[in-house]
């Protein structure tokens, strides 16, 4: 809770005297061209901008760990995911299905003997948005100047009630949309933690919980995804200021610490054949069925099968009919069978 003897929470004198800068909305276009803006801040380079990103993925997959240690690095100017270096600054987390005594003991386990950093402050419970969540928020960020981060975990619990004769997609962007408009009012890089859906999809945005109003709302979406009882998973990431990319990522149950992998992230989902056929095309190329088949024991049929597959998952290519090889990153398989 913040002390309202030190912290001047809504509704105070506080929030009267508060007088942002005027925004410009509207310009000529020799205007906007003319108009120099300042560099987007990252929370971390190249993966969380400034704005409202989700990040997703299915329950117990891990996602309050990689947040909660994605917000102490960034409270402490660490590296986060293990590998990228971040500037320090304020961080506000919102761990609304925990407890304190939970928090607690994830924090010693990924800190590992640290010192806690100061700058990270959290809070297990908050008004949903449309109550004066959106206030008690908007009251931290305006005491720490040197914010840099937001955590909502997650976002189901801060969510505005439905608006009765409201459609399910414009409900959906408007909820989403009370969080942008404070990321964007205060330019800072805040994370809504959310659900995927059980069905699986080829478009990973499509898995997002909700209607697509959920995703298109927001900034950027990150979905995180690893096999039941597996330690290795894949994080895919999409936006108006990142690039679409998707990182290999292996999480140790030890230390509660998601770190970005080397390699090649399909590597991850690959089904055993088809690392097996892969491997045996690595050291034999344009191979054909009854040679792999011979090669490593997998039957014909199954062979067939993995490199049919394969193919459409951008492993393979048949550099000419019976023949088949490891795709090279840009190539497409022939449609050949």
């Amino acid at each position: 809770m913040f002390d309202s003897a030190t912290d001047p929470g809504p509704g105070s004198d506080a929030e009267d005297v508060f007088d942002p800068e005027p925004r410009q909305i509207a310009w000529t276009a020799d205007q906007l061209m003319a108009t120099v803006f300042p560099e987007p801040k990252w929370a971390v380079p190249g993966m969380l901008c400034e704005g409202l990103s989700l990040l997703c993925g299915p329950p117990k997959v891990g996602k309050s760990w990689a947040s909660l240690a994605l917000a102490l690095a960034i409270a402490s100017g660490g590296r986060a995911f293990g590998k990228i270096p971040v500037d320090a600054g304020a961080v506000l987390y919102l761990a609304l299905e925990d407890t304190a005594r939970r928090l607690q003991a994830r924090m010693r386990t990924i800190l590992a003997g640290q010192d806690a950093p100061e700058g990270l402050t959290l809070l297990t419970e908050c008004p949903r948005l449309d109550r004066g969540g959106d206030e008690w928020i908007e009251a931290w960020i305006r005491k720490h100047p040197d914010a840099r981060l937001i955590v909502v975990d997650v976002f189901a619990k801060v969510r505005p009630a439905p608006t009765p004769g409201v459609g399910a997609y414009d409900g959906d962007y408007a909820a989403v949309g009370v969080l942008k408009r404070l990321a964007d009012k205060h330019g800072i890089a805040i994370v809504a933690v959310h659900h995927i859906r059980k069905a699986g999809s080829e478009d990973f945005l499509t898995e997002v919980s909700g209607t697509n109003g959920i995703a298109g709302a927001a900034d950027a979406t990150l979905v995180l995804k690893r096999g039941r009882g597996q330690a290795d998973g894949i994080l895919n990431i999409t936006g108006r200021d990142v690039e679409e990319t998707e990182h290999a990522m292996g999480f140790n149950p030890a230390t509660g610490a998601w770190t970005l992998l080397e390699g090649d992230p399909r590597q991850l989902t690959a089904t055993d054949n088809q690392s097996v056929v892969h491997a045996w095309l690595r050291e034999h190329p344009d191979s054909g069925p009854s040679a792999i088949a011979a090669g490593t024991g997998l039957s014909p049929d199954s062979v067939k099968t993995t490199l049919r597959r394969g193919a459409q998952d951008g492993w393979f290519v048949q550099a000419r009919r019976g023949q088949w090889a490891v795709a090279d990153d840009g190539d497409e398989a022939e449609e050949l069978w």
